[in-house]
């Protein structure tokens, strides 16, 4: 079986073709439509059909996903697909079997199944990306509440007096081009000229700059971590994306972690924090996994 693999998110669209076994044959990406969903159902219809003998296409995207009914309820960081019945939209263009389902749930399945979650029961995969995502593994599955939304952290308010505005969730606060932002704006570069291996670089020559950027980006997250844990208490946390790939963020992210459980005036379990395995394939791998589990019924 080979099937068509698609990450959407804010930015990009990644896909790969891949077999059952998660054998990877090619792969690419192309920039996210932001004028439309059309433009989006066009963009993946068009990666069908150059693949040419995919069996089926399987979909990460952002967003409050009812994978049952292939509906987008909310479209996260592509506003455009909010009310959209998206799976119905792309079978008009490529009439085979379609699966959608949320990114980071897609990301979490991955780890749960064969990566950093696969040896615990109840876990809690965040990803950082064009914002912030989530999801909540219980008893080994990803757990999908009562409207889609379990595990949904981009919408927590940062402001306790504030609104949930799109300036003030986590989403937005702590999705990556905050940190690229926030290190541009520090230095007086060019937003263009920054990318995440720009700043860790600085941070290895313990720039003031990037190593303040850093601690107030890691210091946000440890906090949000905190408190997902006394929540749910997970027994561990995976961290996705590419920044997960930076030992730098992560130890700093331990170390700012520790530092709050020690200022913590009660005895409370503490989050463990590791590095996903997949990374940036986290969300196609997820998709091919939701898909093949949709197909056994």
């Amino acid at each position: 079986m080979k099937l068509l693999t698609v990450d959407v998110d804010g930015t990009y669209i990644r896909y790969a073709c891949m077999d059952e076994r998660m054998t990877i044959e090619r792969r690419g990406k192309i920039f996210t439509p932001q004028d439309g969903r059309e433009q989006l159902i066009e963009s993946i219809a068009r990666l069908f059909e150059a693949v040419g003998d995919a069996e089926g296409i399987a979909i990460a995207m952002p967003g409050i996903i009812d994978a049952e009914r292939g509906y987008c309820r909310m479209g996260g960081a592509l506003k455009y697909n909010d009310d959209f019945y998206f799976r119905r939209a792309l079978y008009e263009r490529c009439r085979t079997t379609i699966h959608i389902e949320n990114n980071a749930k897609c990301a979490a399945m991955a780890e749960a199944a064969v990566g950093s979650l696969s040896d615990v029961a109840d876990g809690f995969f965040l990803s950082f990306s064009t914002m912030v995502g989530g999801a909540y593994i219980r008893d080994h599955r990803v757990y999908g509440g009562k409207h889609f939304a379990a595990g949904e952290v981009s919408y927590i308010v940062m402001d306790r007096d504030g609104v949930p505005s799109a300036e003030n969730v986590w989403g937005k606060n702590c999705g990556l081009p905050q940190l690229l932002e926030s290190y541009a704006t520090a230095t007086g570069m060019d937003i263009e000229t920054v990318d995440l291996q720009t700043i860790f670089d600085a941070v290895a020559k313990n720039d003031a700059a990037a190593v303040d950027c850093l601690n107030k980006y890691v210091g946000a997250i440890a906090v949000r971590i905190f408190n997902i844990q006394t929540v749910l208490d997970p027994e561990k946390f995976s961290i996705g994306g590419e920044i997960s790939a930076q030992p730098l963020f992560m130890d700093s992210l331990r170390r700012r972690l520790k530092e709050l459980y020690a200022a913590c005036p009660y005895n409370i379990p503490s989050a463990e924090v590791v590095a996903g395995k997949f990374q940036t394939d986290a969300n196609l791998i997820g998709a091919l996994q939701f898909y093949l589990a949709s197909r056994k019924g």
